[in-house]
């Protein structure tokens, strides 16, 4: 007799077969450009029991551009493993077409070009469209957000949040997990989230004084689907204190707590769940240690760390599966549950193409409404790119380039320090670059940009430490992010040695000296973690330099020599 280990990748297999991770009839199809809404949302309908998963939409509301990463290291036993493919591997690994859409949506080569053929991708008012098809085929369908959906705009910013939790309560979820919501503060989730018509799910919030569960956000909800009784449990971003500002939110603590996520399981099978759904922003490495190590969770949706994957991963008995971010994609999971098993499955990412899907008008006028107070200062052109702008890459990304040129010039520094974070729409040469546009790589609320002396042994100390969250080989040590940009420094780095050895051969640019570890430098940056930073709000000083520029041109950035990848 077959096993439901077997039974599940021999199903997987057949998915990847017969394209019903989605991505093997809509890349052939545009090689025709004949990419329709209703191939993309085509699905052979399956089981008894429909997830929809979105995750890390940073607030966009409308279209943009994405450029999936150049690099994305894999470290220890994930070295190599998806989603640490890029590029013509990435698309040689899932059977890809080059210049199809597939290839678009989810690699970066040939970026620009393929933008200016099938154009931007995202917008609410489309994932509506896409979530209501489903429903539509599906009407007891269970839609997810996996967290970081109240940052990351403007208007995010001067609402905060309400634009989001508005338009998001029109998608009608049945739940959502969290990360960058907290870094709104106590007072204000608290108070978004009492007044949420759907669950608010995290197992590993606890109250930081009593190191217990936080009363305001239970551990998991239940619902009854297809006749199947269905656990979701969440479980919000681990290590916010340490990643964003502890000060911001004193009276939360959150860790992965896997020990405690292994009891929620545990209590939710004793109470009758037939199906245990994770709603996770733990990023996807992480996600794969623990499906390894607490029994009994069938299908985990993945956040965090950005990945999109046109099919799920497979960890013993359960599925991982990625949406990417931004509002660009939307999975569909079909469960058929009998007895209380997962007897198998049928996925599929859905790109979410602007210029293909119809938008859903009552979505559309709610997310113009909400942009309506600020279009002026939204729409306001500070300058235009001759550069390809982009944010993801492990180590560079020209956006952030630009951001640290910006720190550079306007702070009058010898270095500049530019946040990881893998959020942040792309534009293309010939762009406008509007003040939207600038919020969007760096709207948050501990955004200002100061102006330090540190020693350059302070500079290696920050570099070796970063580093270790993105390299350490144990998946539990990695916050999720990329590494720190660096403007006006070049380093060497090697991601196969421990923590305190992997920084090596700094050099200031400016002068090709090589960094004094005793010697004093001016360094500028922002998102500083620390209560009380001074400083002009890093928009400004964006805004300032570009205007100053006109046209934006970013040379290449070749000041990493990156060993061991």
């Amino acid at each position: 007799m077959i096993s439901r280990r077997d039974f599940l990748q021999v199903s997987m297999a057949a998915s990847a077969l017969v394209g019903a991770s989605g991505f093997g009839n809509w890349a052939r199809l545009a090689a025709q450009q004949s990419l329709t809404q209703d191939q993309l949302l085509q699905f052979d309908t399956f089981g008894n029991v429909s997830l929809i998963h979105i995750t890390d939409i940073h607030a966009q509301l409308k279209p943009i551009y994405f450029r999936e990463p150049e690099v994305n290291i894999g470290v220890g036993d994930n070295r190599g493993q998806v989603p640490h493919v890029t590029g013509a591997d990435f698309r040689k690994l899932y059977g890809i077409d080059d210049g199809s859409p597939s290839h678009y949506a989810l690699t970066y080569n040939d970026f620009s070009s393929l933008a200016k053929t099938y154009g931007r991708v995202g917008g609410l008012d489309r994932v509506a469209t896409v979530i209501n098809a489903i429903r539509a085929d599906r009407p007891d369908a269970i839609l997810l957000d996996g967290g970081d959906t109240w940052h990351g705009s403007y208007t995010c910013y001067q609402t905060e949040g309400q634009d989001m939790v508005n338009v998001m309560n029109a998608l009608k979820p049945d739940a959502m997990t969290f990360h960058w919501e907290f870094t709104l503060g106590s007072d204000r989730i608290a108070e978004i989230v009492e007044g949420l018509p759907f669950a608010a799910l995290g197992q590993n919030i606890f109250d930081a004084e009593w190191d217990e569960p936080a009363e305001l956000f239970p551990p998991y909800k239940f619902f009854e689907r297809g006749g199947t009784k269905i656990a979701v449990i969440g479980q919000a971003f681990p290590y916010m204190p340490i990643a964003n500002p502890g000060w911001m939110f004193p009276e939360y603590s959150f860790g992965i707590r896997d020990e405690n996520m292994q009891a929620m399981v545990d209590e939710v099978r004793a109470q009758g769940a037939e199906l245990v759904v994770c709603l996770s922003h733990n990023g996807f490495d992480v996600d794969k240690k623990m499906a390894g190590i607490v029994k009994g969770i069938d299908v985990i949706l993945s956040g965090h760390t950005h990945d999109a994957l046109p099919e799920p991963v497979l960890v013993g008995d359960t599925i991982i599966v990625a949406s990417g971010s931004n509002g660009k994609f939307v999975s569909r999971v079909d469960l058929d549950v009998q007895n209380g098993k997962m007897m198998g499955f049928r996925h599929k990412l859905i790109p979410i193409f602007s210029d293909v899907i119809e938008p859903d008008k009552d979505v559309a006028a709610l997310i113009d409404e909400q942009r309506a107070p600020f279009k002026t200062q939204l729409e306001e052109v500070i300058g235009q790119t001759d550069s390809l702008l982009y944010r993801r890459g492990n180590f560079n990304g020209s956006w952030d380039d630009l951001i640290c040129d910006a720190l550079l010039s306007e702070r009058e520094a010898d270095i500049a320090m530019s946040p990881g974070v893998r959020w942040g729409p792309s534009l293309i040469p010939g762009d406008d670059i509007t003040r939207e546009d600038i919020w969007n790589v760096t709207s948050m609320t501990y955004g200002k940009a100061y102006r330090n002396e540190m020693t350059g042994e302070f500079i290696k100390v920050i570099l070796e430490d970063v580093a270790d969250n993105i390299f350490n080989p144990d998946p539990y040590y990695q916050q999720g992010g990329d590494m720190v940009r660096i403007g006006g420094m070049g380093y060497r780095i090697d991601i196969t040695k421990p923590q305190g050895e992997r920084i090596s051969d700094m050099t200031l640019l400016k002068t090709g000296e090589a960094i004094d570890p005793a010697k004093n430098y001016v360094v500028a940056g922002w998102a500083s973690v620390n209560e009380g930073t001074e400083g002009p709000q890093i928009w400004d000083v964006v805004e300032s330099h570009i205007r100053k520029m006109g046209t934006v041109t970013v040379q290449p950035n070749n000041s990493v020599k990156v060993i061991g990848a």
